[in-house]
């Protein structure tokens, strides 16, 4: 057993586990990986996906039994923040962060036994298939459909927004399996084989003319029945089950820690550091930052205690992604003739258009602006719809 390699990793204490984690990255981490300007694809990804699998570090929050590190909540945090400092690239992580813990929670002995050894194993790489053209904040609202005829599932249907799904070879999906009951209450969680027949993929260039995002669409696709997790209908509980831990790191402050650093290095290439007008707003957004970190360390500290997370969560993300926009406008503002360039080019500093472009759909992924201000509305606030 190596060092990294623990039976038990919540015995360290938080700062022995800090270091570790340090030291795992520092030892791991391909170098020309660090800080990258774009989501990585699988080709670009894999060698690191790896390293994380064969030492035992890919899925953090799974329990030990199921291959995971098995970290308390506490752990866990750290374990993010660590790899946000360092700059780590995302993997390819939606079999990791979503489907693992789901499939943990609410799959069958055959599913856990089957799927979640190829996620480890960088086999299965998987893709999230629950947007579409008309349902994507009021998600319940999807048309995507599976009839059950005999041993599969037949569907037919699209998705969109299907982050890395050029990449992927399994999908889960929400889809329509009752239309006689309320919206929320005819949806069920299928897997889908991306090779099977009658799925077709078409990527989405955005204004970086990157293909992060695709289409995906079902021809009467074929679905062995037992792909269903769950119970039949009950989709929609299972969805929103995934969204508990994760929230809060929708809004750690790391995102917009960056982009201030880099609204620094920005001011002094362009020699606009000293100018009192822009180190006022400079003062602004750092205080506004500031604030954002206390508040995010309010939500950590109720993990650290065992508490769940309520509705109030839904603050971070607001927060943290508007002061994301907020610092790459005064990039922009201040860029001059640097303002056009999405490539850096040695220059980390001197490309704010890509920061500034990454930061415009903030506001929407993981849950829009509009749709956090309903929920603290409804259930925080207590206000009528």
């Amino acid at each position: 057993m190596t060092k990294y390699r623990l039976d038990d990793y919540n015995t360290l204490g938080d700062e022995a586990f800090r270091s570790l984690t340090r030291s795992f990255l520092e030892s791991f981490h391909p170098p020309h990986l660090r800080d990258p300007a774009k989501r990585l694809h699988w080709s670009d990804a894999k060698d690191w996906y790896m390293a994380l699998a064969n030492n035992g570090w890919l899925a953090p929050a799974w329990p030990r039994e199921y291959g995971g590190m098995g970290l308390s909540a506490a752990k866990q945090l750290i374990y993010v923040d660590e790899f946000e400092r360092f700059g780590a690239a995302r993997n390819p992580d939606h079999g990791i962060v979503l489907l693992g813990p789901l499939l943990i929670r609410y799959g069958s002995d055959e599913q856990r036994a089957f799927f979640l050894p190829k996620i480890l194993a960088g086999e299965h790489i998987w893709c999230q298939g629950y947007s579409e053209p008309n349902a994507g904040s009021d998600l319940a609202g999807l048309g995507t459909e599976a009839v059950l005829e005999g041993d599969h599932w037949i569907v037919n249907g699209q998705k969109t927004w299907t982050t890395l799904a050029s990449d992927a070879n399994w999908i889960f999906a929400l889809v329509r399996t009752a239309k006689d009951r309320k919206k929320q209450e005819g949806i069920s969680f299928l897997l889908i084989p991306m090779d099977s027949e009658g799925v077709t993929v078409r990527p989405i260039y955005n204004l970086e003319m990157h293909d992060e995002f695709c289409e995906v669409f079902f021809h009467n696709v074929r679905v062995p029945k037992n792909n269903l997790v769950g119970k039949l209908n009950h989709g929609w509980t299972m969805a929103k089950a995934l969204l508990g831990f994760e929230r809060i790191f929708l809004g750690s402050p790391r995102q917009s820690a960056h982009a201030l650093e880099r609204l620094r290095r920005l001011a002094e290439e362009v020699n606009c550091w000293n100018d009192s007008t822009f180190r006022d707003r400079y003062v602004r957004l750092h205080l506004d930052l500031e604030d954002h970190k206390s508040l995010f360390e309010t939500f950590a500290n109720q993990l650290r205690r065992g508490e769940p997370l309520g509705a109030n969560v839904s603050m971070l993300k607001i927060h943290q992604s508007e002061l994301f926009q907020r610092i790459t406008e005064l990039m922009m503002d201040i860029a001059g003739d640097l303002g056009g360039l999405l490539s850096s080019q040695g220059n980390d500093s001197a490309n704010p258009a890509a920061l500034f472009l990454s930061a415009r759909p903030a506001t929407i992924y993981g849950g829009t602006s509009e749709i956090q201000r309903n929920i603290l509305a409804k259930n925080v606030l207590r206000l009528p719809g």
